[in-house]
Formats: C-alpha cells, sequence, structure tokens
C-alpha cells in the first residue's frame, strides 16, 4: 500500500516537472487531491526553477 502511494506521488512530481520544462502554466495541474496536487507543483516549481537557471531536464 505505502509503496503505490509513493509511486503515484513520485509520478505526480515527475508530471509536474515535465509541465514546467516546457512552459505550461502551475494552473494546468490535472491533480484534485491535496496530496498529489502538492506534488506536481512541488516538481513544477523545481522545473521552472532549473529552467531560469539554464539547466535542462534530468
Amino acid at each position: 500500500m505505502k509503496r503505490q502511494k509513493r509511486d503515484r506521488m513520485e509520478r505526480a512530481h515527475a508530471r509536474g516537472y515535465q509541465a514546467g520544462i516546457v512552459g505550461r502554466s502551475r494552473e494546468d495541474c490535472p491533480y484534485q487531491g491535496i496530496e498529489s496536487r502538492s506534488q506536481w507543483l512541488g516538481g513544477w516549481r523545481e522545473a521552472v526553477e532549473n529552467r531560469s537557471m539554464g539547466i535542462g531536464p534530468k
């Protein structure tokens, strides 16, 4: 159970990161749940920060 939950959270973070790298808006977050949305936004913020520093995708 815990592994499945972690996998979903990791996937949400990774999808947020990809969205941020390509320049999508934070308003494009597809998740409604608090935990998933938080992970997606965390990935998105990380990608936006990396983009501003000139760092490409992981």
